[in-house]
């Protein structure tokens, strides 16, 4: 992704470190809740299917976001 003229090269690393981050927290969020969810209810799936779908979102979305965007 080319830089704009008025961001700073630490400026363009922060924005890619703040995405990294999400993406991060999307991958292990839905899986840390489906393990309160586990807890809570007294099953032993909740858990797995929060790590599937976190992984899943979290690839789509870092996916979405390295790919370069295709200009008229």
């Amino acid at each position: 992704m080319p830089r704009a003229n008025d961001q700073s090269p630490i400026g363009e690393a922060m924005v890619w470190a703040s995405r990294i981050m999400a993406v991060g927290l999307v991958m292990f969020l839905p899986a840390l809740a489906g393990n309160w969810l586990d807890a809570r209810l007294k099953t032993a799936f909740l858990g797995l299917i929060g790590l599937g779908l976190g992984f899943t979102a979290g690839l789509y979305w870092l996916i979405q976001m390295s790919t370069p965007k295709k200009r008229p």
